[in-house]
């Protein structure tokens, strides 16, 4: 890989999917090679340090190894943890890879980090997280609809808590439009949103919903904080 001149450049021969590290050339005497360090081990330690999933591309950039011996390595690893039963699990979450506490184990995690303390999100918090999740890119009118209240302080909460971000705007009405973020399939465990469960199992028999219809529900298109009940 050639750089501009004057700065020093390195070039990785991709070796085969075993991860054995290719040759570098033109990098400076002395230059500790990442390249001849063993995978696994590198992996875990990188892993040890993120603080949010790393893609298989950016492990296998900053390793200087092919991303098929990366991902070979990281599919390994989390086979031995879960063979070995440890306590915690390597998963591929929201498009990367990052250590979560095993499931099995979550009363001990949850017992350390809260110690007396609840850090829930409130049952209005959640399902406005719900109606975002299914709904997105959704506006905050649209939302109070569907839940039947004024969602304004709610979704400030799930905005500073990084669990949705802004998404444009709608073209029929400039309202600002949310979707839920990579934090939150991380938070979720998901790897992309089509994980998300089915809701037809959830949902109540058609003769408890007879006569509701969306022409029923309430609209907030032209203003967010009109009359309606506020959340507690």
């Amino acid at each position: 890989m050639s750089g501009e001149a004057g700065a020093e450049t390195y070039e990785i021969t991709e070796a085969g999917a075993d991860g054995t590290p290719g040759e570098r050339s033109g990098v400076p005497a002395g230059t500790p090679d990442v390249a001849e360090l063993a995978l696994k081990p590198a992996l875990e330690a990188v892993l040890m340090v993120v603080d949010e999933p790393a893609t298989e591309e950016h492990l296998a950039r900053v390793l200087q190894r092919p991303r098929r011996a990366v991902a070979l390595a990281l599919r390994e690893l989390s086979d031995d943890y879960t063979r070995q039963g440890r306590g915690f699990d390597l998963r591929l979450v929201a498009g990367g890879w990052r250590f979560y506490s095993r499931a099995a184990y979550a009363d001990a995690v949850e017992s350390f980090v809260l110690d007396g303390r609840q850090a829930r999100l409130t049952q209005a918090a959640l399902e406005t997280l719900a109606v975002v999740a299914y709904r997105q890119p959704v506006s905050r009118s649209r939302v109070s609809a569907v839940r039947g209240v004024n969602c304004d302080g709610v979704m400030r909460t799930l905005l500073q808590r990084g669990l949705v971000e802004e998404a444009g705007t709608e073209p029929e009405t400039g309202a600002i439009l949310y979707r839920t973020t990579n934090y939150f399939l991380e938070r979720m465990g998901l790897r992309g949103l089509d994980e998300l469960p089915e809701l037809a199992p959830f949902l109540p028999e058609a003769e408890a919903v007879e006569g509701d219809s969306p022409e029923g529900i309430p609209s907030f298109d032209v203003d967010d904080s009109g009359d309606s009940q506020t959340d507690h």
